[in-house]
């Protein structure tokens, strides 16, 4: 059966939009009569609060939208993402990265300007990765596209899936080594997602396209946990005036304030071309 989700971060209050991408997987699965799913992707503990969770609710509701219950948290799962990570490390395509944030963007300052690509990183040499864990230094696990593609031989260059009614190509080098977990995080948006996606039946993920490029890494994760691969639809980003993406900490566009301000559900429709 169709199965498709809304998965917001309750980090800010959810803005235009949010109220776009929702409507657009809740008529999908209406459409297909299929499943609405609402998740709540917590695993950013440091940032995420419960009244911006009792947010969530309160808005979708307002905007008309019904969903599955129970809702699933991430929070409650860390314990699966935390199997799956182990399955990754006994298959030998993790490893650990002891670069801080403030490295890795230092190193990718001093790229050359051309630079565009992912976070320059590798593994480190034994002796030296046996010095840093001795002196209890701090560090991310990263899955090793060499390792994985490795590991998966000629099944490598057939990874592939459906996006906006095309077949495409799986190209994660855009990536690179992505983050899959570090001490304060115990998940990755990548794992957690592709996890959930499959524990819940999702067959269609229907998202912004600034998250297009991240169907090409998941494919790998899927491939390698033994998963299904769902459809993928990537639609138009909602921008402001200037031609940015909204963010949360932009309030006059929140759907809490426009709500304060007595715009209605259907106005937003119509300033959102719904």
């Amino acid at each position: 059966m169709f199965a498709t989700r809304f998965a917001p971060s309750p980090t800010g209050y959810l803005h235009l939009g949010h109220a776009f991408s929702a409507w657009t997987a809740f008529e999908a699965a209406q459409a297909a009569q299929g499943r609405f799913i609402l998740r709540i992707e917590d695993t950013d503990l440091t940032r995420c609060r419960p009244e911006f969770e009792a947010a969530i609710f309160e808005d979708l509701a307002w905007l008309g939208l019904t969903w599955e219950v129970p809702v699933r948290r991430q929070s409650d799962h860390m314990s699966d993402y935390g199997a799956a990570l182990e399955r990754l490390k006994n298959l030998r395509v993790l490893y650990r990265c002891f670069k801080t944030r403030k490295e890795l963007m230092d190193g990718i300052a001093a790229a050359p300007h051309s630079f565009s690509g992912p976070e320059p990183v590798a593994p480190l040499p034994p002796q030296v990765e046996s010095a840093f864990l001795a002196s209890g230094k701090q560090f991310a696990w990263r899955l090793s596209l060499q390792r994985s593609q490795d590991l998966l031989g000629e099944n490598w260059d057939k990874l592939g899936f459906e996006a906006n009614g095309c077949w495409v190509k799986a190209n994660p080098a855009q990536l690179g080594d992505i983050v899959l977990a570090r001490k304060e995080f115990p998940s990755s948006y990548h794992l957690a997602s592709v996890l959930d996606d499959a524990s819940q039946g999702i067959t269609h993920v229907i998202r912004g396209e600034d998250l297009a490029e991240a169907a090409h890494i998941h494919v790998v994760l899927q491939k390698l946990l033994g998963l299904p691969t769902p459809v993928y639809r990537h639609h138009r980003l909602i921008l402001d005036n200037d031609g940015k993406r909204f963010a949360k900490r932009n309030q006059s566009v929140t759907l809490r304030s426009m709500r304060e301000r007595g715009t209605s559900p259907a106005e937003i429709r119509t300033s959102l071309g719904l």
